[in-house]
């Protein structure tokens, strides 16, 4: 989502990993001629895509003990692409291979969301749901720089804008935060230039390098943004395209998050509401929930819970900042929304440990997950400008706290520059399929409907129940599969989708009713 302000984190369901050995990449291997891509033996240890010289490694699931077979290489580029001379950077890219003796040509290029989300860190994730394109087709994980293995703007302490159990949007502690993280970040990094576009340049030498092959993306959450700019770079490099939460390019990430949040939380109350048992044992959530911010507004105060990994007790400030950010949080997957009528009645009777230690534990699934400078370098220099506090979400449950909040920080912080058509809508005839969750609390599905408008060749299907990073779930994967093989996605087929059902909101901790 970690850092991931904007457009989030893409949170993965079902994540899967392959081996259950240590992690490892390759050292920086640039071949010295072009060289055609061959099947592997299984005792070589190199293998040769274009003019990259990859070696057997194993990414690593954060969090866990697992990790995914892969083909690893260091890449080189300038950090100032305008200036050959300029510091060199190292970006980490992967590529899983397809079961196939000869591969497809075309490359299928997962982007990962945030802005700050390394690629290689959902390799389980993106082998599980592209497993079925695996049979033919390679797929290429690479860390745009700023991010994991690529020269990562990560700072110790840094201010956090995701949606996580201690962020409390104070501005000025954040500005001042991110001008340490500044003086951290001195010696190894120049901030201006950790933009997408710049990226977009990377992931350009990257296929040239590859062997120029046409790339199929696959952008979730931000990775949405890297994909548009790209295409409207490099058309010519486009095969197809695949945007699961899209952001529109004209959004300035963080501008509509207030709103985006209380709608969703609207829709979701507004099923509790519509069964009787939910009803008869919660009342209204949308009503408690804004009570209970009222009442931390008037009366913030020290909280104690279990902390539900250790068990130890654990003390913390609870206000209505605290409060929006957990939410925020909750509302990112359907199981977890599921939860919040339940825990939030339990905050409001005075038993905060379930909102909490939720809380507590999804923070820890998405520590690793993002790098925050790189997520600054973005924000500041794309979007920045464009944020203005408004003062109809003054009374929403996130408020105009994150607005300002990025303000401050974004006062401090060193801006790139940002093309003049950046915020203009893509407009391609390449086939698009846009995938949307009903319940999406950053990127809901109008905003799919609104990049759609432009694309002649483009489909947006809403996932029934389903929140935010959906390529996972139900026939999902099957329908990507056939879109990226047939190229069709006026005509092709998603009535499977239509099995999807919302997540039963959950009555008591043993679950929701019969």
């Amino acid at each position: 989502m970690g850092v991931v302000v904007a457009i989030a984190v893409a949170i993965f369901e079902g994540q899967h990993a392959t081996h259950h050995r240590g992690t490892g990449d390759a050292p920086s291997a640039i071949a010295p001629a072009a060289a055609s891509a061959r099947p592997v033996p299984a005792t070589r240890a190199t293998w040769t895509l274009g003019r990259v010289t990859l070696t057997r490694c194993e990414l690593a699931q954060p969090n866990s003990g697992l990790s995914t077979a892969a083909w690893c290489a260091r890449f080189p580029v300038p950090e100032n692409r305008d200036d050959p001379h300029s510091r060199m950077i190292k970006l980490r890219l992967a590529v899983l291979r397809s079961r196939a003796q000869v591969a497809d040509k075309d490359l299928l290029v997962f982007l990962a969301g945030g802005p700050g989300q390394a690629a290689t860190e959902s390799a389980a994730s993106v082998a599980a749901v592209l497993q079925p394109l695996l049979a033919h087709r390679h797929v290429l994980l690479l860390d745009q720089r700023g991010t994991g293995g690529s020269n990562a703007l990560t700072c110790k302490d840094a201010a956090t804008l995701a949606p996580d159990e201690d962020s409390h949007f104070d501005a000025p502690s954040m500005r001042d935060q991110a001008a340490d993280c500044l003086r951290q970040l001195a010696g190894h990094a120049d901030p201006r230039y950790y933009t997408t576009t710049i990226a977009a340049r990377d992931l350009e030498d990257v296929r040239k390098a590859l062997g120029s092959p046409p790339f199929d993306l696959l952008g979730v959450s931000y990775g949405t943004r890297m994909a548009q700019q790209y295409l409207m770079h490099y058309p010519d490099a486009v095969r197809s395209v695949v945007l699961d939460s899209v952001v529109p390019n004209s959004q300035a990430l963080g501008e509509d998050f207030a709103r985006n949040l209380d709608d969703t939380l609207t829709a979701q109350f507004a099923r509790c509401s519509a069964e009787p048992a939910c009803r008869q044992k919660f009342g209204n959530p949308d009503q408690t929930l804004y009570q209970l911010r009222d009442a931390l507004r008037a009366n913030p105060h020290q909280v104690t819970f279990r902390d539900p990994d250790s068990y130890q007790s654990v003390k913390r400030v609870l206000n209505e900042n605290a409060l929006a950010s957990v939410v925020r949080m909750f509302a990112y997957t359907p199981q977890t929304a599921a939860l919040l009528p339940l825990s939030i009645d339990a905050a409001a009777h005075g038993d905060v440990g379930p909102l909490l230690g939720q809380a507590r534990i999804l923070s820890g699934n998405l520590a690793e997950l993002a790098a925050s400078g790189m997520q600054y370098s973005v924000i500041c220099s794309e979007d920045a400008d464009m944020l203005v506090p408004r003062p109809q979400d003054a009374d929403t449950i996130l408020g105009t706290h994150m607005i300002d909040a990025l303000k401050a920080v974004c006062s401090v912080w060193p801006k790139g520059t940002r093309p003049a058509d950046f915020h203009m809508p893509l407009r391609t005839d390449k086939p698009v399929l846009l995938l949307a969750g009903q319940y999406d609390p950053v990127t809901p599905p109008r905003y799919a409907d609104e990049v759609a408008k432009e694309l002649p060749n483009a489909r947006v299907l809403v996932l029934n129940g389903q929140a935010h990073s959906v390529m996972a779930a139900g026939c999902a994967p099957r329908l990507i599969r056939h879109f990226v093989e047939k190229l069709d996605p006026k005509t092709m087929d998603a009535s499977c989708l239509k099995r999807l059902r919302p997540t039963p909101i959950f009555i008591d901790f043993n679950g929701a009713t019969p």
